[in-house]
C-alpha cells in the first residue's frame, strides 16, 4: 500500500480509538497521541525523500484510475506542506502533555486533535476537489470545538463567531465546486485542470475562480474576512492557538488558494498580471491593517492574533509576485511564519499557565522569572521580525528579491518597511512582559511546555542557519511544483500509468 493515505489514517484511527484508550486508562491517550504525531513527523521526511527520486506520486483509492475515481495526488509542495503540519502537530502535542493539566475531558480534546491534523494532512495530498471540501470540513469543525472547548462565555461566544463566518466561506467553495461539476463533469483536479482551458478567462471562469479566492480567504483570515481569528486565539487552549495560526489558516487557506491558482486554474503573472496584482494589493492591505490594530492591543494572545492576520498578507505578496522568487519567498514564509507564530503562542500559553492572565499590563517580570518563555519569545519574534540569521529573515529576503526581479520597486520596499511594523507590536509585548521589572513570584513552565518550545527554537536556527540546504531541499521543490503550472495535471496522469 502506497504511504500516502497514511498521512490521514493514522490521525484517522488515532480519533477513533482514543475515546476507547481513555476509558481503559488515561495515561494511554498521551502515549498513543504522541507517538503518532511524531510517526506523522517521521512520515513526512520520508515524503520529502520520495518527491527527490520521483516528482509526483499518486495513489488510486479502489484502483480506479482518475477522472473516474478518486487519487491522491503527492508532489514537492504537498511532501513540504505535510512536514510543516507534522512539525507544529508535535511540539503542540509535547506541549499539550502537561499545559492540560487542569483541565477536564483530556480524552475529547486529543480526539479533536487528531481529527483536525486529519483534515489538514488530507486536504495536502487529496487529488479531488470534493474530498478537498470533506477535508477541509473535517479540519474546521474540529477546530470550532476546540476553540470552545473551555466552555466558558469568551470560548463559546469566539467559537459561534468563528462557525459562523468559517461555514459563509464553506459553503461558498461547495457552490464553486457544484458550479464547476456543472461545467465539466468532473472533480479530478487534473481533469478540471484540463477541462479548465476550454473555456478560459471566460466569465463562468473568473466566477468560480473568484468564488474560490473568498471561501479560501476566509479561511486564511485575510483582511476584510479576519474578525474571527483575533477572538478565537485567545478562547482556544494554546497549543491550538499554536497549531490554528502556525499551520491551519495556511493550509485552508494559503495552500488551497495557491494550488488551485496555478495547478487547476493556471494562472501566472505573465497571462494574469493584473489577478496577481490584486493578490499583491490584499496582502499589503492585510499587513498594514492588521498590524496597525495590532498595535493597540492589550492582550498578548489577541495581540500575536492580529499579528498571524498580518504576517498571512506577506505569504500572498509572494505568491502575487508570481515568479520563481516570490513564491519561493512566499513558501518560505510559510515555514518561517509556522516556527515562529507557532513558538510564540506556545509562550504565550507558558506565561497565561503561570500568571492566570493575558493582560499585558499584568505580566510585568516574567523575564527574569521565566528564562526559557522570555528567550524561547524574542527568538521567535526575531525571525518574524526578518533578522539574519533566523529564517523568517530568507523568507523575507526573496520576497525582496522577486519584488526587485519583476520590476516592482515600491513592493520591495514596502516589504521592507512593514517589517518595522513587526518590530513594533512584537516589541509591545517584549517592553510590558519580559523586560519590565515586577514584583510577582511566577513559575517556569513545566518542562515539557519548555520542551516544545526549545524544539521550534532550534528548528528556526537550524532552518536559518542551513538556508541552502533547506531550499535545496523542500523550498525549492515546492516553488518548482507549483510553477509548473497546468503540467500538474500532466503528471497525475503519467504517474498513473506508470505506477
Amino acid at each position: 500500500m502506497s504511504f500516502i493515505p497514511w498521512y490521514f489514517a493514522l490521525p484517522l484511527l488515532g480519533a477513533f480509538l482514543i475515546p476507547i484508550l481513555n476509558k481503559i486508562w488515561k495515561p494511554l491517550v498521551l502515549i498513543f497521541t504522541t507517538a503518532i504525531t511524531f510517526a506523522l513527523f517521521i512520515l513526512s521526511l520520508y515524503g520529502i525523500a520520495v518527491v527527490h527520486e520521483i516528482p509526483m506520486v499518486v495513489y488510486k483509492m479502489g484502483n480506479w484510475p482518475p477522472p473516474l475515481g478518486i487519487v491522491m495526488a503527492f508532489d514537492a509542495m504537498s511532501a513540504f506542506m505535510t512536514l510543516v503540519i507534522a512539525v507544529i502537530a508535535f511540539a503542540a502535542n509535547i506541549f499539550s502533555l502537561q499545559y492540560l493539566r487542569t483541565y477536564t475531558g483530556q480524552g475529547k480534546f486529543y480526539t479533536l486533535f487528531m481529527l483536525i491534523i486529519a483534515g489538514m494532512m488530507g486536504l495536502v495530498v487529496t487529488g479531488d476537489l470534493f474530498n478537498m471540501f470533506v477535508f477541509l470540513e473535517i479540519a474546521a469543525i474540529a477546530s470550532y470545538a476546540l476553540v470552545a472547548f473551555g466552555t466558558e462565555a469568551e470560548e463559546l461566544e469566539a467559537s459561534f463567531k468563528y462557525m459562523v463566518i468559517g461555514e459563509i466561506g464553506s459553503l461558498t467553495f461547495l457552490l464553486a465546486i457544484a458550479l464547476l461539476y456543472a461545467k465539466v463533469s468532473t472533480l479530478n483536479l487534473a481533469d478540471v485542470s484540463n477541462v479548465l482551458q476550454t473555456f478560459r478567462y471566460s466569465p463562468i471562469f473568473w466566477t468560480i475562480l473568484g468564488m474560490m479566492i473568498f471561501a479560501f480567504s476566509i479561511k486564511a483570515a485575510l483582511v476584510p474576512f479576519h474578525s474571527w481569528l483575533p477572538d478565537a486565539h485567545p478562547a482556544a487552549p494554546a497549543p491550538i492557538s499554536s497549531l490554528l495560526s502556525g499551520v491551519f489558516i495556511k493550509v485552508l487557506g494559503i495552500y488551497t488558494m495557491a494550488r488551485l491558482i496555478f495547478n487547476v486554474f493556471g494562472l501566472s503573472r505573465a497571462t494574469d498580471p493584473v489577478f496577481f496584482n490584486l493578490l499583491i494589493g490584499f496582502g499589503l492591505i492585510s499587513i498594514v491593517i492588521a498590524g496597525l490594530i495590532a498595535l493597540a492591543q492589550r492582550d498578548y494572545k489577541r495581540l500575536l492574533g492580529f499579528s498571524s492576520v498580518s504576517q498571512i498578507g506577506y505569504v500572498l505578496v509572494g505568491f502575487g509576485i508570481g515568479n520563481f522568487e516570490g513564491v519561493t519567498g512566499a513558501i518560505f514564509f510559510i515555514l518561517a511564519h509556522a516556527l515562529a507564530k507557532g513558538l510564540l503562542f506556545l509562550t504565550s500559553g507558558s506565561v497565561v499557565d503561570a500568571t492566570g492572565t493575558r493582560d499585558l499590563n499584568k505580566l510585568a517580570g516574567c523575564g527574569e522569572k521565566m528564562p526559557t518563555t522570555a528567550w524561547s519569545y524574542r527568538i521567535g519574534a526575531l525571525s518574524l521580525i526578518g533578522l539574519p540569521p533566523f529564517i523568517g529573515f530568507w523568507a523575507k529576503f526573496y520576497i525582496v528579491k522577486g519584488a526587485l526581479k519583476a520590476g516592482l520597486l515600491w513592493i520591495a520596499l514596502a516589504a521592507v518597511l512593514l517589517s518595522g511594523l513587526t518590530l513594533a507590536y512584537l516589541l509591545k509585548i517584549e517592553s510590558h512582559v519580559f523586560m519590565k521589572k515586577g514584583k510577582n513570584d511566577y513559575k517556569e513552565a513545566p518542562f515539557l511546555m519548555r520542551f516544545s518550545m526549545v524544539f521550534l527554537v532550534i528548528l528556526i536556527l537550524i532552518a536559518g542557519l542551513g538556508f541552502n540546504y533547506v531550499f535545496d531541499l523542500i523550498i525549492g521543490p515546492a516553488a518548482h511544483a507549483l510553477l509548473r503550472g497546468l503540467e500538474y495535471a500532466q503528471l497525475v496522469f503519467a504517474s498513473v500509468i506508470n505506477f
